[in-house]
């Protein structure tokens, strides 16, 4: 059974309807204890940073301890960002910090993820996956498959980055570390690449 995380960041109508499509069984839980019994997590997301705060410290203990039975945890979107330390669209919020390293506005201004290129932000429609290394999350994904993004902040590319895009400057778009996987597009909206994801991400839940 997938957990898929409702803490009022965006419409889960969709990320629903690619699970049934798949065949995947999920519920929602209703509070951190009801995920002793999830197979797997799965934690969407649109907007603000600052959204992440209603996952407080019961649901990081409850995330963190069904991670550690070596059940598969995926982020979506503002999901993955939240795996990260934090974002600078909301500085004061933690993220769930199991990736070292701060989101970022995508920006041509002067910030760290700064670009001379001169683009529309949020970055918004299809663009392309550039594979870094081996991973199991994008297995069956060819290099340069497009994928559907909506976001105006981004991961840095670090060691757990599977995955890059370009826009303006290099992101991560997907990222990996053991069972813990993110990916900054929208899966259930990205056409047969994204539910390819979406079942490598069920096929690795244990029987």
């Amino acid at each position: 059974m997938i957990a898929l995380i409702d803490y009022g960041a965006g419409n889960l109508t969709s990320v629903r309807k690619a699970l049934a499509h798949l065949d995947a069984k999920f519920s929602t839980p209703e509070t951190p204890e009801m995920l002793r019994s999830a197979d797997a997590v799965i934690v969407p997301g649109v907007g603000n940073f600052e959204a992440t705060s209603a996952l407080g410290n019961d649901w990081h203990r409850g995330i963190a301890a069904t991670v550690e039975k070596g059940n598969p945890l995926l982020g979506i979107c503002l999901g993955l960002q939240w795996l990260f330390q934090g974002s600078d669209e909301a500085p004061d919020v933690s993220g769930y910090g199991a990736m070292k390293g701060q989101c970022q506005l995508i920006d041509c201004g002067a910030g760290k993820l700064a670009t001379t290129e001169l683009f529309k932000v949020p970055h918004v429609g299809w663009n392309s996956l550039h594979k870094t290394r081996e991973s199991w999350l994008l297995q069956g994904v060819t290099e340069g498959d497009q994928v559907y993004f909506t976001h105006s902040y981004a991961a840095p590319v670090t060691d757990d980055c599977v995955g890059l895009t370009h826009y303006g400057i290099d992101f991560a778009s997907v990222v990996e570390r053991n069972n813990l996987v993110g990916v900054q597009f929208h899966p259930e909206k990205s056409g047969s690449v994204g539910l390819r994801i979406l079942k490598n991400f069920i096929d690795r839940i244990r029987p």
